[in-house]
């Protein structure tokens, strides 16, 4: 597992998205690390970490590895912070370990109450589309360009750095496979967090939503933060799916003040 470590400190865990790596974090990365010590890690399946076909997909395989990774780096407690797939498998370790996850931040996480995509995940399983798409993918580079714009609320702050940045691990064989095979098991996945999200109720919990993602339903954000005792929402206003990309000062200050105190607020707007 390809990781980057900056900083001393309180450990800080960054789990990326599906199809994204540690590159996603590049922008809040400095900051963060000013006063913690920050992990940005490329989950297996994904980056520049292992994309071979014996990397179980599950949600539970992908929560079982970052529990691994804990351990191997000495983490007995951290803050945990997962953006959407990543959000997804950061929730499902802490129900499972919460003594784990001192605070737990979610940025726009796939759940069972976002119908947006379903359409596109249930193409993806298909005989005749899942063995072809990975390979066609990898050679239309424009549909790259495509994928990442679709998840900002404003296009244009789509840098040719950052669109060349998140194709680069696209190029390589196995990625696109990994998608796959996690669109698979979305739903039996989506079924089994939603029965172990009540072991996560205790854990202070931050939710941040772009108002403009096109991928993850932002009203799903209410569903979900009732599931914690402790929660609050942040919504940023006119961004999209990746509001660390767009808006990366005003989210790292929303995650600053949150772990500075995360008592219950319930619903800031950004």
């Amino acid at each position: 597992m390809r990781f980057e470590r900056r900083g001393t400190g309180p450990a800080l865990v960054l789990v990326h998205g599906l199809l994204g790596y540690s590159f996603s974090w590049r922008q809040v990365l400095d900051r963060f690390s000013q006063q913690r010590e920050v992990f940005a890690l490329d989950m297996p399946g994904a980056g520049f970490s292992d994309c071979s076909s014996a990397v179980d997909a599950r949600l539970s395989a992908a929560a079982d590895r970052l529990l691994q990774f804990l351990d191997v780096q000495g983490i007995k407690s951290c803050d945990l912070v997962g953006s959407s797939y990543g959000g997804t498998t950061a929730l499902l370790l802490a129900a499972g370990n919460p003594e784990r996850v001192r605070t737990l931040t979610l940025v726009s996480p796939a759940n069972p109450w976002s119908r947006i995509g379903q359409k596109r995940l249930v193409a993806l399983t298909l005989p005749g589309v899942s063995p072809l798409f990975p390979p066609l993918a990898r050679l239309m580079t424009p549909l790259h360009r495509v994928l990442i714009r679709r998840m900002y609320g404003n296009r244009s702050r789509a840098t040719a750095e950052t669109l060349r940045g998140y194709s680069l691990p696209l190029l390589r064989k196995g990625t696109f496979e990994h998608a796959v095979k996690v669109a698979r098991s979305w739903h039996s996945d989506m079924r089994e967090l939603e029965q172990q999200l009540p072991k996560a109720a205790n854990i202070p919990t931050l939710i941040v939503w772009g108002r403009k993602d096109r991928v993850v339903d932002p009203a799903s954000a209410m569903m979900l933060s009732r599931y914690f005792n402790q929660s609050r929402i942040a919504f940023i206003e006119g961004a999209g799916h990746l509001p660390y990309e767009e808006c990366p000062e005003e989210f790292a200050s929303i995650v600053d003040s949150f772990l500075a105190d995360p008592s219950p607020a319930r619903v800031l707007n950004g």
